[in-house]
């Protein structure tokens, strides 16, 4: 897409969530996540590159001593539609025995989270949670029953973008959550 094309995706983009919206979603997840784990140790095991800026947003919230990691799992890769798994990166800290809080951007059909959370069992950890930003609603979840630990944000079944969430790798720097508008072509 040209500067002109990304500027226009915002511009017509629909506003689903703002700022202060994810700021409240953000304190009440992290209450909740505070009460659980406050004498747990847990690291936290952020999903690249849509879970930084969550992270980014929810890590200072929380009162408690825990270490922070992460891995590169994608279905995306720069598309609206997800296709098969990429392993980029693995974690770099051991996590046998270790309580796992996996924190990324959305819960979708739920394919690379719970791929995730099937290594982090390979890895005998203590424990392993997840922490989405935002949940999009329908009935195409990979798997039956699957649901975000610590969510407070939901979308309807539309392509979102913000808040480390993209569109064609751009707009993760916005505050807000829209929905995506795809422009017409001529």
């Amino acid at each position: 897409m040209t500067l002109d094309e990304l500027n226009q995706v915002k511009q017509s983009a629909t506003l689903l969530h703002n700022k202060s919206t994810i700021d409240e979603a953000l304190v009440k997840m992290a209450d909740k996540i505070n009460r659980d784990y406050k004498d747990k140790n847990p690291v936290f095991l952020v999903v690249m590159n849509g879970g930084l800026v969550f992270a980014g947003k929810l890590l200072p919230l929380l009162k408690f001593p825990g270490q922070i990691d992460y891995c590169h799992a994608t279905r995306y890769r720069g598309e609206t539609r997800g296709g098969e798994l990429v392993w980029k990166a693995g974690p770099q800290k051991p996590l046998q025995g270790r309580h796992v809080i996996l924190i990324d951007d959305i819960l979708d059909e739920g394919l690379t989270l719970h791929a995730i959370i099937n290594e982090c069992e390979k890895w005998q950890v203590a424990s392993v949670k997840s922490a989405v930003l935002i949940e999009k609603l329908h009935d195409r979840k990979a798997f039956s029953g699957m649901k975000p630990d610590y969510c407070e944000l939901t979308s309807p079944d539309h392509y979102v973008f913000g808040c480390g969430m993209d569109v064609d790798h751009y707009w993760r720097n916005t505050e807000s959550i829209y929905i995506y508008n795809p422009l017409e072509k001529n």
